[in-house]
């Protein structure tokens, strides 16, 4: 569930600090913030994986099997 003022729940990432730097380098040349570039970075990752194999539908086995990994 999102907290705060932002709709969409927070992940963090863990990054080495020269990639982040470069990461948010290529951002403001792109004039984005560090996180929309990662944001559409991922979903660009996403896209062409989907593309090779086909849409991700979801399932609720899915959902319950993702955040069992993700709540370690």
């Amino acid at each position: 569930m999102p907290n705060g003022k932002h709709k969409y729940p927070q992940y963090a990432l863990r990054i080495p600090p020269i990639m982040l730097d470069k990461l948010k380098y290529i951002a403001g040349h792109n004039g984005r913030s560090g996180n929309k570039e990662i944001e559409l970075l991922i979903a660009a990752h996403i896209a062409a994986y989907e593309q090779e194999h086909g849409e991700i539908i979801l399932t609720p086995e899915d959902y319950k099997f993702i955040r069992k990994q993700t709540s370690r």
